[in-house]
């Protein structure tokens, strides 16, 4: 039997389950549009730029482990595509982003030229570099086939977008439909390495483990909590696996980095040994000299991609998905003895003296940002989907949020891209229609994408958003003022960043319209969380409001700047306190601060 060639796509869809599509229509794609809404099946979100779209698709992913896809038309509809394809390749995030294209005929004509056509140009060789596979559809009869292994290449191994290409007049080409090809994939799991750390455990005295976005990746959240929970061993967590324990959980002991909590960081930096699930150990988790890292632990590296493994002196890498090692490794927990009663007391002590919210948060006439949160997520839903922007949204959110259960917390966190809190959520509310989504953003980062605002109201998406307010772009201030002696230059509105009045924009697009109020805190917070309409609260903050703590550039005794370990967070501590706090000894670097 003959079908169109976008008839086969949207029976693809159909056969993959795919159930939501983002995109935006022109010309170039129209037959696509055409046979996925005649099928029926793939609901089609209309966002109002291609790159919310992308992200969109890559955030109903990171909610529901399910593939979604970008249809995005020929020209600037690809261009606009690449912030959203390079945020989910930086995060591993799998999705298809399916491109129109000018007709073949002007591209065989054209294709020694610029442009094709119209409006065309070579899409597959501006993105062959941030997608795991990228394809133009010369021949209506490979679509099958392509379309089979994009997906699987998207999926596979270390996930990732995949694009492909397809001409306007291929699109309506009638081909004869074969089957959809399936891959097998191959597991390979080395049981040597697995019981090499539970060796490496037992011989050890300051055992840590460490949980990153691997395992959300490879949907292995139930098999690490329960590894964790069963061998009892302290347990940190990276931003992009912030969700992955619930902050009540006894083995739990923070988040840590640059941006992290002082219990984490103290925790890492004593450890004798880590074992690493699926994270890359990326300069904002580590700091900016590997050999301050946790320096006196050896480091075992559970990733499935080898070149991560490679690019920094490390005791073991076990190139495998972390579900599979999960899986041996509780299998095997009952071999693992560990002697840590003191280290684990330890561990206590530290939290207890170094909480989230301390008198570093204390903001006279603004809402601090960081206690706002700790008190946020006493009103949060226990099932309720966070995901935030960049700025104040990003480092307050991650570093004070209270996560609760079953509660699901994601943003950009490889390219780090203003913008992302509204598509993001709205992938997310979609992946979960019957659940509560909840938006930190920013005054300066909700512009980015404030067209999305529309999208959300218009396909009935139950979010809630925060504005944090705080008149511009607050982390460069910061950068201004640390390397530029505060000259301020396209920050905030003296400057030359104006934002608009929030409480008249935002009835403007259907939102009903909250000011959070520092005299009656909770009540602001309820009153919003309430609402059953579309609604938004912002939030004024101090707008020179520290991001505490923080490790950042500190003056060495003859008053150059250079880059502490991680356990030495602004603002600095005695140097007494740190020498106790450290039980193998302070660094080097530590005794050169001028404190």
């Amino acid at each position: 039997m003959k079908k169109k060639v976008s008839d086969i796509l949207a029976d693809f869809l159909k056969e993959k389950k795919i159930k939501v599509v983002f995109g935006i229509i022109g010309s170039a794609n129209s037959h696509i549009f055409d046979s996925i809404n005649n099928l029926g099946y793939t609901r089609i979100i209309n966002t109002h730029h291609e790159q919310a779209a992308v992200m969109a698709a890559g955030a109903y992913y990171r909610g529901s482990g399910k593939i979604s896809v970008a249809i995005v038309t020929a020209g600037a509809g690809s261009s606009n595509a690449i912030t959203g394809v390079i945020s989910n390749w930086a995060d591993s995030i799998p999705c298809l982003i399916i491109s129109g294209q000018e007709p073949i005929r002007y591209i065989n004509r054209d294709k020694n030229l610029r442009m094709y056509g119209t409006q065309g140009f070579n899409s597959v060789k501006m993105v062959k570099d941030v997608t795991k596979y990228a394809v133009a559809i010369s021949d209506p009869n490979k679509i099958t086939k392509e379309l089979a292994v994009a997906t699987n290449h998207a999926l596979s191994s270390r996930p990732g977008p995949c694009w492909i290409d397809i001409p306007f007049d291929i699109q309506g080409e009638m081909i004869q439909k074969k089957k959809f090809p399936l891959f097998k994939v191959r597991k390979e799991i080395n049981k040597k390495e697995i019981k090499k750390i539970v060796s490496e455990l037992n011989k050890s005295s300051r055992p840590l483990i460490l949980g990153g976005n691997g395992i959300k990746l490879s949907r292995a959240k139930k098999e690490f909590k329960k590894f964790v929970d069963q061998v009892n061993i302290p347990t940190l967590l990276t931003w992009s696996g912030i969700d992955l324990l619930e902050n009540q959980n006894p083995n739990f002991y923070g988040r840590f980095g640059i941006y992290g909590q002082r219990c984490a960081n103290f925790i890492i930096q004593n450890s004798d040994l880590i074992i690493v699930f699926g994270s890359r150990l990326a300069i904002p988790q580590i700091g900016y000299d590997f050999s301050q890292f946790a320096p006196n632990a050896k480091i075992i590296i559970v990733d499935i991609d080898e070149k991560e493994g490679e690019k920094y002196k490390i005791n073991q890498h076990i190139k495998a998905d972390c579900k599979d090692v999960l899986i041996e490794l509780n299998q095997l927990n009952k071999n693992i003895s560990i002697k840590k009663n003191k280290w684990i007391k330890y561990c206590d002590n530290l939290k207890l003296k170094y909480p989230l919210i301390s008198l570093e948060h204390e903001t006279e006439g603004y809402e601090n940002s960081y206690k706002f949160i700790d008190t946020f997520s006493n009103f949060i839903g226990d099932d309720d989907i966070i995901v935030t922007d960049m700025g104040t949204a990003l480092l307050s959110g991650h570093q004070a949020i209270k996560l609760k259960k079953n509660q699901v917390m994601f943003t950009s966190l490889g390219l780090g891209e203003m913008g992302y809190g509204l598509p993001g959520a709205l992938g997310a509310g979609l992946a979960f229609p019957e659940r509560k989504v909840i938006c930190l953003n920013c005054d300066g980062g909700i512009m980015m994408n404030l067209q999305e605002l529309h999208t959300i109201i218009e396909n009935n998406v139950n979010v809630k958003i925060v504005i944090f307010n705080n008149d511009g772009y607050l982390m460069i201030k910061h950068t201004q003022n640390m390397m530029f002696k505060g000259r301020y230059n396209s920050v905030d509105k003296k400057t030359g960043v104006g934002l608009p009045n929030f409480k008249k924009l935002l009835p403007a697009f259907g939102y009903n319209y909250y000011r959070f109020d520092i005299e009656d805190r909770e009540y602001s917070i309820k009153s919003f969380l309430d609402d059953p309409n579309p609604s938004v609260l912002e939030v004024f903050m101090d707008p020179e409001q520290q991001f505490v703590p923080k490790v950042k550039g500190v003056l060495n005794e003859d008053n150059t700047i250079f880059s502490p370990p991680i356990e030495e967070m602004s603002p600095l501590l005695d140097l007494d306190l740190i020498e106790k706090e450290m039980i193998k000894g302070i660094s080097v670097k530590s005794k050169a601060i001028k404190r």
